[in-house]
């Protein structure tokens, strides 16, 4: 690609809260005016999030309108894989959307740059790991496929009521080791910079000229990384206007 400015926005969770689509649009139109050239969503884009059609609830259905407004605008739109995220490369998303996977890369300037959302850092949590194999699996696809759509649209109906009341900023602890060492292997790759979402609080890891950090949730800030065409970045607020206010874990 080109030399693109990139909005990096973590956790939005769209269609949780009231209004909250109304402003991703609105941020998205900033976006374009800007300038920018392609928006990525770290992971968790939506409350949730299934690759087929007959799962889409009305605040997907206005989400995806909302990016394909977006698109038709000029913007590019990256979905990296989260907890809620499924079957992204689904035909009925994929169509909608520049790229949909577990991870994505790109290179600004001279610096290499890798987003994963990060659900899977913490390799002792056996319990998720086995329920994200699961849940994410050939035989899962399958049978999502095979259920009415009836059926589906109540089954993420009911999740989304259930996870509405969770507590998100203290849902998760920030495992710092294992980001280190995620870090550190990375970095041995040859990337310089890596982000992650997930965690919903801010943190970084830096080495020399190489970072790693955590973008927190748009969710809980309205903040978000604008990444300029040389590779340097910046936190922006929901009007995309610079705000140094972000504070990171050591």
């Amino acid at each position: 690609m080109p030399a693109v400015k990139r909005l990096v926005l973590a956790d939005c969770h769209l269609g949780q809260r009231p209004g909250d689509v109304e402003e991703m649009e609105r941020l998205l139109g900033c976006a374009a005016a800007a300038g920018v050239g392609e928006v990525i969503y770290l992971g968790d884009a939506c409350q949730y999030l299934i690759g087929m059609a007959k799962f889409w609830t009305s605040s997907v259905r206005r989400i995806l309108g909302a990016w394909s407004r977006a698109r038709a605008a000029g913007l590019r739109l990256v979905l990296v894989e989260g907890n809620r995220d499924f079957f992204l490369d689904e035909p009925d998303l994929a169509s909608r959307v520049d790229f949909g996977g577990r991870c994505y890369e790109f290179v600004a300037g001279r610096l290499r740059y890798r987003l994963i959302h990060g659900d899977r850092i913490n390799r002792r949590d056996l319990q998720y790991l086995f329920w994200a194999t699961v849940s994410k699996s050939r035989i899962a696809r399958q049978w999502a496929r095979l259920l009415p759509q009836a059926v589906a649209v109540r089954i993420v109906r009911s999740v989304e009521a259930r996870l509405a009341d969770t507590n998100f900023r203290f849902r998760y602890r920030m495992p710092t080791e294992a980001l280190q060492r995620a870090a550190e292997l990375a970095w041995s790759e040859g990337v310089d910079v890596v982000l992650w979402g997930h965690f919903h609080a801010a943190w970084e890891h830096g080495r020399e000229e190489r970072l790693a950090m955590v973008v927190p949730a748009w969710l809980a800030t309205r903040h978000a990384i604008l990444v300029a065409e040389d590779g340097t970045r910046q936190w922006v607020d929901a009007g995309l206007t610079p705000d140094g206010s972000i504070s990171t874990m050591p």
